[in-house]
């Protein structure tokens, strides 16, 4: 019983000392951070098209000591540390970005163009993942400084195409979890457009939802305008299945159980005098459980029918209703780990900077890393990137905060940049002197 109250003791105290040594690690590397920051802001690259982001942050790493392994799952890499025997840690960055023309004003702005569907198109980091890969690099380094106070495995993971809600799954199913080290956790944070600089936001349990786009494609027999009885109308038909959807979540799901369904975009047509043959729908849809994303999909496609069958349609004229590649699953943070990182979170940067988050009904693929057979306990928690003083303007009325992807999103670097490191390399910490 001695030996073990020791034990604990010593380590209690270790935390405790390394806790108070973050601000001077973090304040050492924190201008060639920056430097990395504003280049990666300054030179963003869309989803499957990260060649030289990739080779930013492969290089990064190798110089740090990790052993790198690029092009896994497209232009995905995989960072790897061994210091000993001790837990696996995987740590997870994405790296596209969004085809958003900047907005900002900063004299570091973006002014990149992209060739996206044989269009140029602006290119940004608006949702914040030059911020992730600074993070994730400023993490790296210093827990390569500190090797003497923890054993185990780092696994840095750097993902490709995090906006197309594909990249995660394209590095497991090319051997992730065979290829390296299976990690005991896995962690990732998000930039945040509501909560001031300085402070992280944490959820446990779901926190980030079910994302699934689906096109539909509404038949009917085109005719002339003026005969309107001789056609059967897919313009109509789709006005009734837009409305029709709308309560599958206000007549036909528990109260209880969140759940979005958006209609976003009807293209059919070329001319008002002209009843065309089809309308092509997009959706998404939004949910938690795999029960009420399942149940709203068949719900679905059963208005879809239903409503072609009563204009008189052929079943071979229903609707197709297709659930495209980039759907996502919803983001569940491990409770025990969530609650384990939030302490350590409170000690390092102060309880009054860890705010209690509600879930959102946003998309993050990096689900998919907690999702395999492995069953790896995964955690994702927010980085506040706001200006406290706008933050102030904007509870007190005076204005509106961008959102992330707008062209107007522009995180406050040193003390967004300086929190995520803090708290990303304290949570690896603890996790690796487990």
């Amino acid at each position: 019983m001695k030996t073990l109250f020791t034990t604990i003791l010593f380590y209690t105290i270790a935390i405790n000392l390394l806790g108070q040594n973050l601000d001077k690690e973090v304040n050492a590397i924190y201008p060639e951070i920056e430097k990395l920051y504003i280049h990666l802001h300054q030179n963003p690259e869309l989803s499957f098209q990260e060649v030289e982001t990739s080779k930013t942050l492969a290089s990064e790493l190798e110089k740090i000591g990790f052993e790198v392994t690029q092009n896994i799952g497209g232009y995905g890499l995989v960072g790897v540390l061994k210091n000993g025997s001790g837990p696996v840690i995987l740590v997870r960055t994405d790296m596209d970005a969004l085809p958003v023309v900047e907005q900002t004003g900063l004299s570091y702005a973006s002014t990149i163009k992209t060739e996206l569907n044989n269009n140029e198109v602006g290119t940004m980091h608006a949702c914040g993942h030059d911020v992730h890969m600074s993070v994730f690099v400023g993490t790296a380094q210093i827990l390569a400084d500190l090797k003497n106070k923890w054993k185990g495995t780092l696994v840095f993971v750097a993902q490709p195409a995090e906006e197309r809600a594909s990249g995660a799954e394209a590095m497991i199913e090319d051997g992730l979890y065979q290829k390296f080290p299976v990690p005991d956790y896995g962690i990732s944070l998000h930039t945040n457009a509501a909560i001031p600089a300085g402070k992280v936001g944490v959820r446990s349990g779901y926190a980030l939802a079910n994302v699934d786009m689906i096109d539909i494609t509404v038949y009917g027999k085109g005719g002339h305008g003026a005969y309107p009885h001789m056609t059967i109308d897919p313009v109509v038909l789709s006005a009734r299945i837009i409305l029709a959807l709308q309560t599958i979540v206000s007549r036909e799901l528990s109260p209880l159980e969140p759940a979005v369904v958006t209609v976003g975009s009807i293209h059919g047509g070329n001319k008002g005098n002209v009843i065309p043959g089809e309308v092509k729908l997009e959706l998404t849809i939004r949910s938690y459980t795999e029960e009420v994303r399942s149940a709203t999909i068949e719900k679905i496609k059963r208005i879809c029918n239903g409503i072609a069958f009563s204009a008189g349609l052929p079943e071979d004229k229903y609707p197709e209703v297709f659930i495209r590649d980039e759907s996502t699953y919803s983001l569940y943070n491990d409770p025990d780990l969530t609650n384990r990182l939030k302490v350590v979170f409170e000690k390092s940067i102060g309880a009054e900077n860890v705010l209690e988050t509600e879930p959102t009904m946003g998309g993050e693929d990096f689900s998919m890393f907690g999702r395999t057979d492995e069953k790896v306990p995964i955690l994702q928690y927010w980085l506040g990137t706001v200006d406290p003083e706008v933050k102030k303007k904007a509870d007190r009325g005076e204005i509106e905060l961008p959102s992330l992807h707008s062209p107007f999103y522009a995180p406050l670097p040193e003390p967004t940049l300086k929190t995520g490191i803090k708290t990303m390399t304290a949570g690896v910490l603890d996790l690796l002197n487990n």
